[in-house]
């Protein structure tokens, strides 16, 4: 399935990859030759300016839109080998999504939201494994309510355990605090932090929040479609707001 062979650390790796947008009237460089990788077992929050190209470098890293240049290998395959059907089988095993807008089913229940990957994948469901799964996002109690009988952070817990359900090789988050209120976002960002230290999971974050992005091992800050900075070790969020800060002064 378009394996290749690499003896890389990163379980998602871009090399030169390019992304236009084109209409009558002009066209919008999204991404201009990026090269980067995301570790196995670490945090990497993507930050830039509004059009900088943060959304569309995760939508491309992901799979879900196709680059028009360069090369992107998700655990091991090339993306590029790939028709639109093995592709959406590679996201839907190897890939976790956590979005903004939850995303959950209003009519199912969190163990049912929970529990939809798998059975779109056509596995078996085991209940233990779907309670287990919610037990680890503090939602085992809650497990027969539907979404609207859950607050904005406990939609977006559900939505990291049905991300995780599939135990994905990476799990790609897109602002998951953006609509929520600070005690609900600080319990999402330590639940996505607790994963990369206690099960090793890999997580990549797009975010505008600096307090966001200081949970992560690493940001890498885009502009105009061009990774330009990088900070790594120890964050706070006053140095990566100051960065940020800097960046938006450049594009103005």
């Amino acid at each position: 399935m378009g394996r290749v062979g690499t003896d890389s650390p990163d379980v998602v790796r871009l090399w030169s990859v390019k992304k236009t947008y084109r209409t009558a009237a002009h066209e919008v460089i999204a991404l201009d030759g990026v090269t980067t990788g995301f570790p196995a077992g670490t945090f990497t929050a993507v930050m830039g300016p509004s059009g900088s190209g943060k959304s569309t470098l995760l939508q491309c890293a992901a799979g879900l839109d196709r680059p028009d240049g360069g090369k992107i290998v998700i655990d091991g395959t090339d993306l590029a080998t790939l028709k639109e059907t093995a592709l959406t089988v590679l996201r839907r095993e190897r890939v976790g999504f956590v979005f903004q807008a939850f995303n959950l089913v209003s009519a199912l229940t969190a163990e049912q939201n929970v529990s939809l990957p798998l059975r779109l994948a056509g596995r078996a469901v085991a209940s233990a494994e779907v309670r287990a799964a919610l037990a680890r996002v503090g939602m085992a109690e809650r497990a027969g309510h539907r979404p609207s009988r859950l607050s904005g952070g406990e939609q977006q817990r559900v939505a990291i355990a049905r991300a995780l359900i599939t135990r994905p090789a990476v799990v790609f988050a897109d602002e998951p605090t953006g609509a929520l209120d600070i005690k609900a976002s600080r319990e999402v960002l330590r639940l996505l932090r607790g994963m990369v230290d206690d099960q090793g999971q890999t997580v990549v974050m797009v975010t505008h929040d600096p307090v966001a992005a200081a949970y992560a091992d690493r940001v890498l800050f885009l502009a105009d479609g061009r990774l330009v900075e990088e900070l790594n070790g120890k964050l706070d969020a006053e140095s990566v707001a100051a960065r940020m800060t800097g960046l938006e002064r450049s594009a103005c």
